[in-house]
């Protein structure tokens, strides 16, 4: 059965300048290198992306410099996802116009132990509002961050309402189970994981993909993985590409995640730059910063002196 979205999509990461703006250089920079290395696509202003401390101006130019450095519109997908229904909206809105007819979108987080029925209103009001019959919707189920768990039923009820807009789920809770189950109860439905040694079980039992934090890094890898899941000859291609990226996450995984990956991606350039987060998230400290290089060095990563 064909899945209406597939592939590796790198959640990626953000640069910001010292005054804390979103560094859109370095940014479409990176978005180009990203698919250079393999990915199918660019996921950005998510979780790894930092979109929740960023204002609806500044995603909107975020977006608008993704474009206007040639990157392909179709191999883009933005977090539209927010809060307040009627920004929700003018992002979608505002992706859409730009070319991006795909979306990971949030449900709305802030009121925790909410009903399955707020959520449809939620998300049917959305698209009902919208009304593009271009749009497909990735709903994102992050519990541990957003309090608010994407249930099967929910699923079931948007697919049926909205079968041609409600594409896929990607699912960052780290519960290869629970994917499983969603592939199995809805066909055709396309079920992405967010944590990369995810990945090849997933594909193993008919998943669609992924988007992750790593693949900033080893998304050459990613794609291998994702290629050769089930192709007996890429069997130890394979196996050496998961080491890789196993070996990556559990790097950045060793101190706090997006700190982490940030500054892996900065010794992969070469950029100090790419360290900065905005608050509340800080940088790591020069010992991390120091201990990680070491570490990254040691399995094999790019490790680039930092300009000066």
């Amino acid at each position: 059965m064909t899945l209406p979205v597939t592939g590796v999509y790198c959640a990626a990461a953000t640069p910001v300048k010292a005054d804390l703006s979103p560094d859109l250089a370095a940014f479409t920079a990176h978005c180009h290198q990203l698919l250079t290395d393999g990915c199918d696509g660019v996921a950005l202003l998510g979780t790894t992306g930092e979109a929740n401390s960023f204002g609806l101006a500044e995603r909107r130019a975020l977006l608008e410099a993704a474009i206007e450095a040639g990157l392909p519109p179709t191999r883009l997908m933005p977090g539209t996802g927010v809060n307040a229904a009627p920004e929700t909206i003018d992002l979608t809105r505002h992706a859409l116009a730009l070319g991006m007819n795909r979306v990971v979108m949030l449900p709305p987080s802030y009121y925790k132990g909410v009903s399955d029925e707020g959520l449809f209103r939620a998300y049917a009001q959305i698209i009902e509002t919208i009304a593009d019959s271009r749009l497909q919707i990735i709903l994102y189920h992050i519990p541990q961050i957003s309090g608010v768990p994407i249930s099967h039923d929910l699923i079931a009820r948007l697919v049926a309402v909205f079968p041609e807009t409600v594409v896929g789920i990607k699912d960052s809770a780290g519960k290869l189970d629970n994917m499983l189950e969603i592939i199995a109860r809805f066909p055709g439905f396309s079920v992405l994981a967010g944590a990369d040694p995810l990945l090849l079980p997933l594909m193993k039992a008919g998943g669609a993909g992924c988007i992750t934090a790593t693949s900033n890094l080893v998304g050459a890898d990613l794609a291998t993985v994702f290629k050769g899941a089930n192709d007996i000859a890429m069997k130890d291609a394979v196996a050496a590409a998961q080491s890789r990226i196993n070996a990556n996450r559990d790097l950045s995984n060793s101190y706090t995640q997006l700190p982490a990956i940030k500054a892996m991606i900065a010794s992969r350039y070469g950029q100090v730059g790419w360290t900065r987060l905005r608050p509340p998230l800080v940088s790591l400290t020069s010992d991390e910063l120091a201990d990680l290089r070491g570490r990254l060095l040691a399995i094999g990563g790019t490790v680039k002196e930092f300009a000066q």
